[in-house]
């Protein structure tokens, strides 16, 4: 197992929310948000890219005179396709995208994913595709107004349209529309506006190998949040709790093919706007049922949150925003960190 943080050198005073994605010849892409402060305008999306040399010098790709948020990477057949939020303010988000047709040495100009959308965004809000042997592709997306609820975007021609699900809540849960908690709670240096509301945000997709797709969801309820599928992302189940904690920040899965076990990076804190460690690598060998700790891949004072994972080749790629100054990546062979409770 290895770790280090990409950046040598701070290009900005913040940076946060990576996207990992590997691509065929084994070079690995990592973007994120990064500028002076969460939702300030100067904040643009980054990309870094790690070869057999280590990791180069990130890029800005996209920056404007409005906050970037959220970077979801995707390889669809030989195209990188680069999703981002724009906007001032999350519930009026706009989703735009680039293209790399070169392994990201170029990208096109930015057009807006669904023109004319003024709902709160399209496409994933923040979590990677997920991609049916069909070929259909299916983004979590979720909308913080009021009441936050998710929904799923399919696209059936590689990305270029999409067609929205219905939405995903709690079932019978209200918004005072005031704040979820007291400034003087918690030490996390979100925007403002992300304390107003409650539900569930941030859906990450997998599919069991019954044909079913499933999502768990970050909420503001001290618990993760599950929704399920039957007709493969038409529609889908009210939100359940289960019982695994959860402190309202964002979680990733990936369903490995090296063992077809879930490997679940969260930060297991029960607490609404709860501290953000440890940052903890859980599996979960009966399709999200139960969740055994492996490791913590960071722990102590300060922020390891919003993390990325992959795998290849039966190694687990994972990034995170470290102490919102840097990115952390963990390279993790499946069988290391299983020895002993592998079933």
């Amino acid at each position: 197992m290895r770790k280090e943080l990409i950046m040598q050198e701070l290009p900005t005073r913040m940076c946060h929310a990576s996207t990992l994605l590997r691509l065929n010849d084994g070079t690995i892409l990592c973007s994120w948000f990064g500028g002076s402060r969460e939702g300030a305008a100067d904040v643009g999306i980054w990309l870094a890219r790690h070869s057999s040399s280590g990791w180069q010098k990130p890029l800005l790709l996209a920056s404007g005179t409005a906050a970037h948020w959220n970077p979801v990477l995707a390889l669809i057949d030989t195209r990188i396709m680069l999703f981002y939020k724009v906007g001032a303010h999350i519930k009026s988000w706009l989703t735009w995208v680039i293209e790399s047709c070169d392994n990201g040495s170029s990208w096109s100009q930015p057009r807006q994913l669904v023109d004319g959308d003024t709902s709160g965004g399209r496409g994933p809000v923040r979590n990677k595709l997920l991609q049916l042997p069909n070929g259909r592709l299916l983004a979590g997306v979720s909308t913080e107004q009021g009441i936050w609820q998710a929904f799923v975007d399919t696209s059936e021609d590689g990305g270029r349209s999409w067609q929205k699900s219905q939405p995903i809540m709690i079932t019978g849960l209200r918004s005072s529309g005031e704040r979820t908690v007291a400034r003087d709670k918690t030490a996390i240096p979100v925007s403002e506006q992300s304390f107003y509301g409650r539900g569930v945000i941030q859906p990450a997709l997998w599919s069991s190998d019954t044909g079913t797709l499933h999502m768990l969801l970050r909420s503001t309820e001290g618990s993760l949040y599950r929704s399920d599928s039957e007709d493969s992302g038409q529609s889908w189940s009210s939100a359940y709790a289960i019982d695994f904690p959860n402190n309202n920040s964002g979680i990733d899965l990936v369903l490995s093919k090296a063992d077809g076990a879930l490997y679940l990076v969260c930060n297991p804190v029960a607490d609404n706007w709860g501290q953000r460690s440890p940052l903890s690598l859980f599996r979960s060998a009966d399709n999200g049922r139960s969740w055994v700790k492996l490791l913590d891949l960071d722990s102590g004072d300060g922020e390891f949150s919003y993390p990325a994972i992959i795998e290849a080749s039966g190694t687990l790629y994972i990034t995170y925003t470290y102490q919102r100054q840097n990115i952390a990546f963990w390279q993790v062979p499946i069988d290391e960190v299983c020895r002993g409770v592998m079933v």
